[in-house]
This record gives structure tokens, C-alpha cells and sequence, in this order.
């Protein structure tokens, strides 16, 4: 991602809550379905978010850490995809699991993802399973 389109921040709910929010809603409640009381839950509050901002101040990407190494809540705005964020975000979560001393991340993908969490050194275990109606499959990337 070039540095002029977009910068990347690690924030705690705080200052994250309010710039990430409508970016979120729009990614997964409103393009996949996903029910809003499903999208927000108790975790905020204790995870890192990566907040994707462009210079003109437009949040267009985010993702979160929670403190057992599970990131999650990745999305990136649709007119921006395709244009390398979503990794740059993947890997600033990365980098903040290590500073903290993790030994391993995972997430859980979306099926049509998985290419790109593999791209990232993510490898998938376990069978595929139906989470807020979209199927997913847990992947794993150790970090030491």
C-alpha cells in the first residue's frame, strides 16, 4: 500500500470505537448479513484495532487482536479492495502480537479467504464451520 493512500494505526477501543464502526457495519452487517447484535460484541473493549485511515481522514480498512491471539473482524471498505490494505493491516496486527510477546495468531476465515491468510503465512486446520451464517475455517501462524 502505497503511503499516500492510506496509514495504519494501533488503537484501543477508545479511539478506535467511533472510526471504525460505520466501515464495520457497512462491511458486515450490511454487504454479508451478518446481524448487528452478532457484529459487536464484549471483546472490543479489550483488543488492539488497526485503523486504515486515507490522509483526507476516511477510515477504509481496520482488523482486531484479542489478547489470546485471535484476529478478527478484518474489512476493508469495498471501493478500496484489491489495493494491498487488508494485508498491511493483517500484518501491523502481526507486528503488535509480536511486541507483546505472542508465540502464535489465528483467525477465522472466511472460506473465500483463506488464499490470502495462506498468503500471509496463516495455515488452515480443522474442518470448515458456519459462523453469523458464513462458513469459516480456523487458521493458525506461528510467530516464533
Amino acid at each position: 500500500m502505497p503511503d499516500d493512500q492510506a496509514r495504519i494505526e494501533i488503537l484501543d477501543w477508545d479511539a478506535a470505537a467511533s472510526r471504525v464502526m460505520p466501515l464495520r457495519e457497512a462491511v458486515f452487517v450490511v454487504e454479508q448479513g451478518v446481524a448487528p447484535e452478532l457484529e459487536r460484541d464484549a471483546f472490543d473493549p479489550v483488543c488492539r484495532h488497526a485503523v486504515a485511515e486515507t490522509r483526507d481522514g476516511r477510515v477504509v480498512g481496520t482488523g482486531r487482536l484479542l489478547p489470546d491471539g485471535h484476529i478478527g473482524r478484518m474489512a476493508v471498505a469495498a471501493s478500496m479492495r484489491g489495493q494491498g490494505i487488508g494485508g498491511e493491516i493483517l500484518d501491523a496486527l502481526v507486528r503488535e502480537a509480536r511486541s507483546v510477546g505472542m508465540n502464535e495468531v489465528m483467525l477465522n476465515a472466511q472460506v473465500q479467504a483463506q488464499h490470502f491468510y495462506a498468503g500471509h503465512g496463516f495455515v488452515g486446520e480443522g474442518d470448515e464451520f458456519m459462523e453469523a451464517g458464513i462458513a469459516h475455517r480456523l487458521m493458525r501462524r506461528q510467530l516464533r
